[in-house]
């Protein structure tokens, strides 16, 4: 009886014990985008004169997936797909904003376009974005995309310099902020593109290598440390063990100029020695070497710890609707999205993937690593052509990673090229061929100018107009200009030096597109 009665008692009160338990809290969520940092430039994937103590750490924590692909070899396009889980062609973005633009360039990400931030600002996160932007800069702010709280370079509001720690101790600033509370941040680091402006303590631990190896090195150590500056916050805001930490790369790394040698001054590329790890091809390029990057993930109690995943293919655009995923949020039906949800991935599961990667830019048809304009991936099967799909190469990359121009099969598979040739064609077809008027920039309205003014001294040019001179200048399309460029495209004349320095508002030795279109620098 006494057992009956202890029984019912159970029944009776196990209702109330669910009600009062309390719900499993939003795990935070903190994107780490590295910026032209190589598949091959971490020890933990083999890599013998570069280490990154904090990042293979980070991998023995979790999971280091091998074949994560982002969406384009490029920066804007690639971020566009990271932040809105949609090909970056589908709003116009084939190249990097600020050069110059094909017809279907925007001057801006569409602030329309789904963005994770606004979907999880939705859900009660709060939202933060610190380093890179590179999304265009005009009329939309950062809250248009659903950012609270941001410091940015290349993009609009308050800024932050790429160079020294400013990205991370402001991240980490909203890190403790917000440690009693989920947020999403996005971590989005210069290392290691150019201009490199490695610290004098990662300089000295590097001195006896060769001088590219050791500012590469210091580079890559300085961004290794500051993804540690990031953990750290984490652990002494005593929110780790709910927190999902990623850490990716916007691209390969960057490739040399031709005939570079590595004379200092000569070129600034001359530092610019990031692996692939064995991949073919590099930054630009559509072969894995320009598109598969590191992708790593911590997440306690849900992610394995020490997994490597080389079976799963994931990719940029999958990672809202996986982040949204962790949060608990189903993205609308109208963000149509290009991606797929792979949180069960990031749990460790084997993961099928069931839609096909698509990738577009504008190949350079003199080398042989960087030729083509499209890419397609079904499968293990992947298919690189040109615009007019008269020039193709195709591999397995489950038998040959890294794209073997000798084991091309494109001869030996005739169906598959065709079927993969029109798929990627057919996508192309679907991309925007003119920008949309929304989202470029109108030209502003001249004030009529009064009969009783006399004629007044010549007006500056607008910042749009000076951008044309420094995408000129700026050989090498990493947004700066060195004393050396500067001189170049002026074609020698007086007092370079002197108008240099007064470009250079911040002392660093280089001109940023900010500096130089904000004055006229004489």
């Amino acid at each position: 009886m006494k057992t009956q009665l202890l029984l019912a008692t159970v029944l009776l009160l196990a209702p109330l014990a669910g009600l009062n338990a309390a719900a499993p809290p939003k795990p935070n969520i903190v994107f780490i985008y590295a910026d032209d940092w190589g598949w091959g430039d971490l020890s933990c994937h083999g890599n013998t004169w570069l280490k990154t103590p904090r990042l293979d750490k980070l991998a023995s924590e979790g999971i280091d997936f091998q074949q994560f692909n982002v969406l384009s070899p490029i920066c804007s396009p690639s971020r566009a797909a990271a932040l809105t889980g949609r090909f970056p062609g589908r709003f116009g973005i084939n190249t990097v904003f600020g050069v110059a633009k094909p017809p279907e360039m925007p001057d801006w990400l569409d602030p329309k376009a789904p963005t994770t931030p606004r979907l999880l600002k939705a859900a009660g996160y709060r939202t933060g974005h610190f380093g890179k932007w590179h999304l265009g800069e005009g009329k939309p702010t950062m809250a248009d995309y659903g950012i609270d709280e941001s410091a940015v370079y290349h993009g609009p509001g308050p800024k932050v310099r790429p160079s020294g720690n400013d990205i991370p101790n402001q991240a980490v600033k909203f890190i403790e902020a917000n440690k009693d509370r989920p947020f999403y941040v996005n971590v989005w680091l210069h290392e290691s593109h150019l201009a490199h402006s490695p610290s004098d303590e990662s300089m000295a631990r590097w001195k006896h290598l060769d001088p590219r190896q050791q500012v590469y090195a210091a580079v890559i150590t300085d961004g290794d440390n500051k993804v540690g500056m990031i953990l750290d916050a984490l652990e002494r805001c005593g929110i780790a063990q709910n927190t999902l930490v990623v850490f990716s790369s916007d691209n390969g790394p960057a490739k040399l100029k031709e005939g570079d040698k590595g004379e200092p001054g000569k070129y600034r590329s001359h530092y610019s020695v990031g692996e692939t790890g064995g991949l073919r091809g590099q930054k630009t390029s559509l072969f894995e070497g320009g598109v598969r990057v590191p992708f790593i993930v911590r997440w306690p109690g849900q992610a394995p710890a020490g997994l490597k995943d080389d079976t799963t293919v994931l990719t940029a655009v999958d990672l809202l609707p996986t982040f949204c995923a962790a949060a608990g949020v189903t993205p609308p039906t109208d963000a149509n999205g290009d991606g797929e949800n792979m949180l069960p991935a990031l749990k460790g599961e084997s993961v099928q993937r069931t839609r096909p990667i698509f990738w577009r830019t504008n190949g350079d048809k003199k080398n042989t690593n960087f030729w083509p304009d499209l890419a397609v991936r079904d499968g293990d099967w992947k298919l690189v052509t040109t615009f007019d799909g008269q020039r193709v190469e195709l591999h397995n990359l489950k038998s040959n990673r890294a794209e073997d121009v000798a084991k091309d099969q494109s001869k030996d598979h005739p169906e598959l090229v065709a079927r993969l040739t029109k798929l990627a064609l057919d996508w192309n077809a679907t991309l925007p061929t003119k920008a949309d008027p929304d989202c470029l920039a109108k030209p502003q309205e001249s004030e009529p100018k009064k009969l009783s003014e006399k004629a007044a001294p010549k007006a500056e040019a607008p910042a749009k107009d000076r951008s044309i001179p420094f995408n000129r200048w700026d050989t090498n399309k990493d947004e700066f200009l060195t004393l050396e460029e500067y001189k170049a495209g002026q074609n020698g004349g007086p007092d370079l030096e002197e108008r240099f320095k007064r470009f250079d508002k911040n002392n660093d030795g280089k001109v940023s597109r900010e500096e130089f279109i904000g004055r006229a620098g004489k």
